[in-house]
């Protein structure tokens, strides 16, 4: 819980979200224990999540809306994502919703569900 808000944080060690599947599978465990948001740390994201022309962040966004639980990605953007803008400003799209947003640590997140 975060200021009264469920949140299921995805462990370090836990498997890696590469499929539109292993996000509904995501979507179901933070169901299960009835958490709104799931925080999941960016190397807990497979690399061709931050590679937009792969159409990943796209459909893994889209399977939480589409389920009700936002999703907060948690971490630095790995050097290996894409350097052009787009990624720059899906994330700064991404960030001014309520859906999805792209945090530092869990204390920013913590403090932006205030």
């Amino acid at each position: 819980m975060m200021h009264d808000v469920p949140v299921l944080v995805w462990p370090t060690d836990a498997p890696v979200v590469a499929t539109e599947q292993d996000a509904l599978d995501l979507i179901g465990n933070a169901g299960y224990q009835g958490a709104r948001w799931a925080a999941v740390p960016v190397e807990r994201l497979a690399p061709e999540f931050f590679v937009l022309r792969t159409r990943l962040a796209g459909a893994i966004v889209q399977k939480f809306a589409q389920y009700g639980v936002r999703l907060a990605v948690v971490g630095e953007i790995p050097a290996t994502a894409d350097t052009g803008t787009a990624l720059r400003d899906f994330v700064r799209e991404c960030n001014r919703g309520t859906q999805t947003w792209f945090v530092a640590d869990l204390t920013e997140l913590e403090e932006r569900l205030k």
